[in-house]
Formats: C-alpha cells, structure tokens, sequence
C-alpha cells in the first residue's frame, strides 16, 4: 500500500513537472519571438528615421546658383536655389584659404582658392558663387580649422544679398548646426598663419 501511494505520488510529480516545463519552454518561445518582433520594428523604426532624415535634406550644387549665360540684368539666381530658401541642404566644395580669417564664419567654393586681402583687398579671385558658411549663434566667437580638399557642408540655407561688416556682399549663406564643425585649435591657427606668410 505504502509502494502503490509512493508511485503514484511519484507519477503525478512527473506529470506536474512535465506540464511546468511545457509551459515554461511555451513562455520562453513566446519571449522569444516577441523580441525578435520588437527587434525587427526598432530596426525598421530607426531605418525609416534615417531616410526621412536624409529625405529632408536637399543637395544642391555651385551650378545651380546663377542663370547662364549671364543676362543684361547681371547675375541672377536661379529658381532651384531660390526654392530651397530655407530649407537644409548639403554642398560640397572647397573651403577658401584666407590669410585673415574671422570668427564665426569661413567661404566655401566650387574649386580651391587661396585670397590674400592685404594685398588684393577686394580684388581678389573669388568666384561669384562663393558661400558665406556661418556658425551657429553660439560659435561666433570659433574659428574653424581650415582643411583641404572637398568638403561637405550641411546648413540651412539662405539666400538673398546680404553686406557683411566688412563690406563683403554675400547672395548665398549656409547656417550650421552647432555640431557640424570643431573650433581650431591654437596650433593650427598658427600654422595657418606661418604658412599663409610663406607664401608671400
């Protein structure tokens, strides 16, 4: 009697344990495609974030500034560039190298250009597409480490004639979020400077 209620017991131990682990196994596939599904959608989620990222900003080109050829009238932008008015765009050019540079600010062009105004003033060999490219209101005071090469300038842009203070008129102007540049360091800027003063 004592044997029979031992096994029985026994079996129904096995039976009970049986079920839990069916039970758990069946709670840990659901888990488990539960987070591959939540996976697959954080995935896509941030894949589509990033197209309608890169949808928004618009690229334009140092030809789609002025109409050609030129017209009696002078230069006159052309409808693209006037349709992006405010938008975020991207650019690629050639930052200018300037042997007095300001703060806050440096010109971007479609092909590499070296100004020295000290000794051309504003005689000088900027082609008239030239853009002012400004720093964000908070890095007015920076001055951007000069590179070579082509570079891609993302910004909001503005267009319309505008005078800066030193009596540079600018027609194109990208603004750039605060974290689309560096400073230059203390190091550079006199590099810079020693090199600019060789080439004298």
């Amino acid at each position: 009697m004592n044997c029979f209620l031992h096994q029985t017991f026994s079996t129904w131990t096995d039976s009970k344990s049986a079920r839990l682990n069916q039970r758990l196994r069946a709670a840990i596939f659901v888990l488990s495609i539960s987070f591959l599904i939540s996976a697959a959608l954080l995935t896509a989620g941030s894949a589509n974030a990033q197209t309608q990222n890169n949808a928004e900003i618009f690229t334009i080109s140092f030809h789609d500034f002025f109409q050609r050829p030129v017209s009696s009238e002078g230069l006159l932008l052309k409808e693209q560039i006037l349709q992006a008015q405010g938008r975020q765009v991207r650019l690629t050019g050639y930052m200018v190298q300037q042997e007095k540079i300001a703060p806050g600010q440096f010109l971007l062009a479609q092909r590499p250009v070296l100004i020295s105004q000290h000794a051309d003033g504003e005689a000088d060999d900027l082609p008239p597409a030239t853009v002012l490219v400004e720093l964000a209101c908070e890095q007015q005071n920076q001055f951007v480490a000069y590179k070579r090469g082509l570079i891609d300038v993302v910004g909001e842009l503005d267009v319309g004639r505008k005078e800066d203070n030193d009596g540079r008129v600018s027609w194109v102007r990208l603004r750039m979020p605060s974290d689309g540049t560096r400073e230059m360091n203390g190091f550079e800027f006199l590099t810079l400077q020693r090199d600019l003063q060789h080439k004298h």
